[in-house]
């Protein structure tokens, strides 16, 4: 009598656990409101300073607001026309959390706070990506070229188990 192994049963174990590691994508999209703008005076609309949005001159918008835990891709695109953008991801305690900021360099002090990776530097109509893993919690999306920040681009995303 011949003895046959059995070797699918470890295959379809593997294929049973590869859902759970998949990632999940967040569509990025970096906006500005175009044409010349003054941004000489940041507007004071980061977060947790409770500004008048609607005079925000610029912008992050993403497709999801709240994820799973886990391995996340920002695919990340600058639809402004000639304005470079970036994107930054940074976790945050809450949505009243202010970022450490340089006054000085008009720009978030990204030595001082805690930031996970970024898609650097953007030209206007290219696009980028970022993959990072994300534990549960409450993560700031900003862009760090000088003033926008303050100008309102920025946005959060909420992480949960």
């Amino acid at each position: 009598m011949k003895m046959y192994k059995l070797f699918y049963l470890p295959l379809f174990a593997v294929t049973l656990a590869t859902p759970s590691f998949a990632a999940t994508t967040i569509n990025v999209t970096l906006a500005d409101k175009g044409g010349a703008m003054d941004m000489s005076q940041g507007l004071g609309l980061g977060i947790g300073m409770h500004g008048d949005m609607s005079k925000a001159l610029m912008g992050i918008e993403i497709d999801k607001k709240t994820v799973k835990a886990g391995v996340v891709t920002f695919k990340v695109h600058n639809s402004s026309k000639d304005t470079i953008h970036e994107l930054i991801v940074s976790p945050i305690n809450n949505a009243d959390e202010t970022l450490p900021y340089l006054n000085n360099e008009n720009r978030v002090d990204e030595d001082h706070g805690s930031h996970l990776g970024e898609v650097s530097e953007l030209n206007g109509g290219t696009s980028g990506a970022l993959t990072v893993t994300l534990k549960p919690g409450m993560y700031a999306l900003y862009c760090n070229i000088p003033n926008h920040y303050m100008d309102g681009m920025w946005t959060l995303l909420t992480v949960t188990k």
